[in-house]
């Protein structure tokens, strides 16, 4: 097979896109190559690596015409580390991508050309944001390394900061790292499947201060845990929870299934807007609790909500936005599959003194038709489903039932897109979409889409 372009070709090319994860698209005669590290409106050189039938991937040589936008990015690994994709382009044209993102697949796969997408909800800093780390430890050459992976690999990038995590994070990260063979305790070796310490987990209630500090750990039982201990109250004076987590699988899965309390309390407690949340080491909790306020805010204002309605929210988790919902709302019914996270969210609801949001363990596309079977009737129904969007049962389910209003929250564009033209075909009206930056320094964006049944 014949190729426009071949592997180890040099060629010199004008970028005109990104990616949904960040590289540049500059085309050959038709045929796209994807470049890491790229910009729109760049001339750039570029060594071809990969080739496929449709499209290639090329690696980066020379930027000969820089973008205006491109900037230095202020991470000292940002070209070896995989956990952001965009410091390299400043924030206000981040977010120009990003709303350009999803215009196009509103275009492209929705089909609804007409739809509203409004710029961006960013941030007013967009470092330091995230409330939890994971934090991987390993030994290299006889040295302890921890950071964060490279992308698409198990290659630990070792650094001592990163710029979008918490301060105390790092120095945790820092201390722990270059105090380990002092203690006696060595780093998890995957090939090898011995050492110790696997992950660091530091969760940080931004509202309240309050710190958990996980170890994941191969094996329960190790001499140095009264010593690490030590080591985490005085570099972390403020820590309120100390846990360590048992993984003895061979697995590249972080958490094992048991958790065990060493230290202050076995949760900690943060707020968005003016609800609490209790979380534990394995709670779910978005990561950026500043831009989830602002998320959760448009998804009740979509909602609509005097007071009289009856809401369900699908895919629940912990019941973060079922207690928003229900501040406004009659009565709010939640449902999500993992049984822990129902338990999670009933907690959080007896926390907060709120009794008329109710939670149940199923799935969405069982449990919703039982529901309707009782005689609860529905107006609008809050969906905030993983990646990979919402079951076609649970779509089939909610075009049966028809509630006459539907908020669809969203981790990525083009499952939403797809999803809004299931159920625009289905007679809901798609109203608008506003997307907002819950990970800024990387391509990921969040949005928020409003359906209203159609007259």
């Amino acid at each position: 097979m014949s190729f426009i372009v071949n592997q180890n070709d040099r060629l010199t090319v004008h970028v005109e896109d990104l990616t949904h994860d960040g590289s540049g698209v500059a085309k050959v005669e038709g045929y796209p190559l994807f470049i890491p590290g790229a910009l729109p409106g760049e001339e750039v050189e570029v060594k071809v690596g990969k080739t496929l039938k449709n499209y290639g991937f090329a690696r980066l040589l020379n930027v000969t015409k820089a973008s205006t936008d491109r900037i230095e990015p202020p991470c000292h690994v940002f070209w070896e580390c995989g956990g952001c994709q965009l410091q390299h382009l400043s924030y206000e044209a981040q977010l120009f991508q990003k709303q350009k993102q999803v215009r196009d697949v509103i275009d492209r796969i929705a089909k609804l050309p007409d739809v509203p997408v409004h710029p961006v909800k960013g941030m007013e800093d967009p470092w330091r944001y995230r409330n939890k780390s994971q934090i991987p430890f390993s030994e290299r050459d006889g040295k302890v390394v921890s950071g964060f992976y490279k992308s698409r690999t198990h290659h630990i990038v070792d650094t001592d900061v990163c710029i979008i995590q918490s301060e105390e994070a790092d120095e945790l990260m820092s201390t722990l790292k270059h105090e380990m063979h002092a203690l006696g305790l060595e780093a998890y070796n995957e090939k090898t499947h011995r050492g110790m310490l696997r992950h660091l987990i530091v969760r940080k209630g931004k509202a309240t201060g309050e710190i958990m500090v996980v170890l994941v750990t191969l094996k329960k039982k190790f001499p140095q845990k009264e010593a690490v201990i030590e080591l985490i109250k005085r570099v972390v004076p403020e820590v309120t929870s100390i846990m360590q987590n048992v993984n003895g699988e061979k697995t590249n899965v972080i958490f094992g299934n048991e958790t065990i309390h060493l230290y202050g309390k076995s949760f900690i407690i943060d707020k968005i807007g003016n609800i609490q949340f209790e979380i534990s080491a394995r709670s779910f909790y978005q990561v950026n609790p500043a831009q989830t306020e602002v998320l959760y805010k448009q998804a009740l204002d979509y909602a609509q909500l005097s007071g009289d309605e009856m809401v369900i929210d699908a895919y629940c988790g912990i019941g973060t936005i079922s207690l928003f919902l229900a501040q406004q709302a009659k009565e709010v019914y939640g449902v999500e599959i993992v049984p822990q996270a129902i338990e999670d969210a009933k907690r959080n609801a007896e926390l907060n003194g709120i009794t008329n949001a109710h939670f149940e363990a199923g799935a969405a596309e069982d449990v919703i038709p039982r529901w309707y079977a009782e005689g609860k009737r529905f107006d609008v129904l809050v969906v905030d489903p993983p990646r990979k969007g919402c079951d076609e049962k649970l779509l089939q389910t909610i075009l049966e039932y028809k509630p006459k209003r539907v908020v669809y929250v969203s981790c990525n564009p083009g499952t939403l897109a797809r999803d809004l033209r299931i159920l625009e075909d289905g007679g809901y009206r798609t109203k608008e979409v506003q997307p907002v930056d819950m990970f800024p320094q990387s391509s990921h964006v969040e949005c928020v889409a409003w359906l209203d049944i159609g007259l």
